[in-house]
């Protein structure tokens, strides 16, 4: 197995184009395949020379939702340059919303995937523990994702779905038809000082979620894209350390697969 990184991890460290070629030079020697740029503005032409010198591929990025809808032509000739023709969406706004205004985003959702469809492109939806609050029907708005849409696939994200307190292998079959792309993060649950219950982000292996279990599920569900995520590596004290942790602990248990 091969599996990249999402550069929202580092997104610190990827400000310039320079430390954009420096950090991903540093992923390469260090075992990475592939990337996902997020964690800033897009521009195309840094992207591409990124790939050409690291020989590193994009295999999706987060962009705007504005810029889906309403410059998608545009959007998509941009992803052409550095050929990767995977869109994604980073979040939705849900917290102050009725349900009337989350099913018509959900709407808004679909008609962004089939415009890119139309292009040749995909778009991928990337979930938060939110989407497992249950609206007033009863599902949870994840469920109404996949149940009022046909053209959105699934960024599955497992720290998410650990703190959405749902089994992620059993979402991992959900949307089995519509993942291409997964986010690998993990999860410590920990307490701070005045004794409350905070979810702590960690490198792959280092916190509660069972690997094993996961991996064999998203093979299962045909996955092809496993994207290292910790979203708080960019601010830590050593965060190529903290990626580069993720990276040996995969490769030591499922790079020979």
């Amino acid at each position: 197995m091969k599996f990249g990184l999402n550069l929202y991890s580092l997104r610190n460290q990827i400000a310039t184009p320079e430390a954009f070629i420096e950090t991903a030079t540093a992923l390469r020697e260090m075992g990475y395949s592939y990337l996902q740029f997020s964690g800033g503005p897009l521009n195309a032409e840094v992207v591409k020379r990124v790939v050409d010198t690291t020989g590193l591929p994009v295999v999706l990025t987060h962009v705007p939702f504005e810029r889906i809808l309403d410059d998608t032509e545009n959007l998509v000739r941009e992803h052409r340059l550095f050929d990767c023709l995977n869109v994604g969406l980073g979040s939705m706004r849900y917290r102050g919303m009725s349900d009337a205004e989350i099913m018509e985003t959900i709407g808004k959702l679909e008609e962004a995937g089939k415009r890119l469809n139309a292009l040749g492109a995909k778009f991928f939806y990337h979930h938060h523990d939110y989407e497992f609050c249950k609206m007033t029907n009863g599902k949870t708005i994840f469920d109404c994702i996949l149940e009022n849409t046909e053209h959105v696939n699934i960024t599955l994200d497992t720290h998410w779905l650990q703190a959405g307190g749902v089994s992620i292998t059993e979402y991992i079959a959900k949307a089995a038809q519509r993942l291409e792309c997964v986010h690998l993060k993990d999860y410590i649950p920990a307490y701070n000082e005045e004794n409350k219950l905070v979810r702590v982000f960690a490198p792959v292996g280092e916190g509660n979620i069972n690997w094993r279990d996961v991996i064999d599920a998203m093979k299962r569900a045909g996955v092809k894209n496993y994207l290292v995520e910790q979203d708080n590596a960019s601010i830590l004290p050593d965060p190529l350390g903290q990626v580069g942790s993720s990276i040996r602990y995969l490769n030591e248990n499922f790079g020979a697969e």
